[in-house]
């Protein structure tokens, strides 16, 4: 056998061997593909092509595109509509007479109402006191529900402790909690402080949670890889990054807090913008009712916009 026969032979029982190992690699790989598909629970499902479609249109505007950021002018724009729209409506039945002033009262009179109360000093002495028990209330809520959730969200042990029982406390309505208050507390301020507290503790305790579950494993385990303790990984990875939906889930509980202020108000107060929305329908002074809620609205405003200030404060890098 010559030289060259032999180096024919040898090529082609390398090319076998390579066909051979090829064909077993396919095998495997539809074995483990079919064992994938049993462990789920059925094959996979035959999907069908999508359809071939035009692309985007390049001067598509930014309003009508997915999560694209819209030029500044638009933004405060869109804003400015957001109050003039509903504005132009309530104009629009008084002057229609659709709806007798005595249910809708003009925007005149309301206003009006507003500077009534403000002459006469009643607005912000009730505006302070009603401040001052969402801040002492709602800010115990805080101070109890964020190093709860923080607790929950990063330990199994806490979460299984805290949760089932959170979880059942939170659908009970503060207001219901109002007699035994009374009876616990007295009339003072201490059962409306309460009120609120029991109103907003639950969820913001759940919310934070939440927000430090969502922090990566990945960030934890290279933290732990480049030597860092348990107390440093949690002040200085698991914190940091929960911060800024921490934050979120404050403003979101604040605006709660204002709506159970109203509430806690009834509970023999002398002084505080529920109590006077209240004796404003004794009397049917629907401007009145509307002078008040407008003020709330806009107070609430302000804390929404100080909240997302500070989120984007001290979460520059979060999304």
């Amino acid at each position: 056998m010559s030289t060259t026969d032999a180096a024919k032979q040898a090529s082609q029982r390398t090319d076998a061997a390579d066909e051979a190992e090829a064909r077993r690699l396919d095998d495997e790989q539809r074995l483990a593909e079919a064992q994938e598909d049993s462990r789920k629970g059925g094959a996979r499902p035959d999907w069908s092509p999508l359809p071939r479609r035009a692309g985007l249109k390049p001067n598509a505007s930014p309003l009508f595109s997915l999560r694209t950021p819209i030029p500044a002018g638009w933004r405060w724009t869109l804003a400015v509509a957001s109050f003039a729209i509903p504005l132009l409506i309530w104009v629009t039945l008084n002057a229609l007479g659709t709806i007798k002033p005595l249910f809708l009262p003009t925007p005149v009179a309301v206003f009006d109402a507003l500077l009534e109360m403000i002459k006469s000093g009643e607005l912000f002495s009730d505006l302070w006191a009603t401040t001052q028990r969402v801040l002492l209330g709602f800010g115990l809520a805080v101070l109890v529900s964020i190093p709860l959730g923080i607790v929950m969200g990063t330990f199994n042990a806490g979460l299984a402790l805290f949760e089932p029982v959170i979880a059942m406390l939170r659908y009970l309505p503060a207001s219901a909690f109002i007699p035994l208050l009374m009876i616990w507390l007295g009339l003072g301020e201490p059962s409306k402080v309460a009120v609120l507290f029991l109103g907003t503790v639950f969820f913001n305790t759940l919310m934070t949670a939440d927000a430090v579950r969502g922090v990566p494993r990945s960030l934890i385990d290279v933290s732990y890889t480049l030597g860092a303790r348990r107390g440093e990984v949690l002040r200085k990875v698991i914190v940091p990054h929960a911060l800024p939906g921490m934050i979120d889930a404050t403003r979101v509980n604040a605006a709660a807090a204002w709506n159970f202020v109203v509430v806690a108000e009834l509970i023999n107060a002398t002084a505080g913008l529920g109590l006077r929305i209240m004796r404003a329908q004794r009397f049917t002074q629907t401007d009145r009712i509307f002078a008040l809620l407008i003020v709330i609205g806009l107070l609430g405003l302000v804390i929404d916009i100080a909240l997302r200030l500070l989120r984007a404060h001290v979460g520059k890098w979060a999304a």
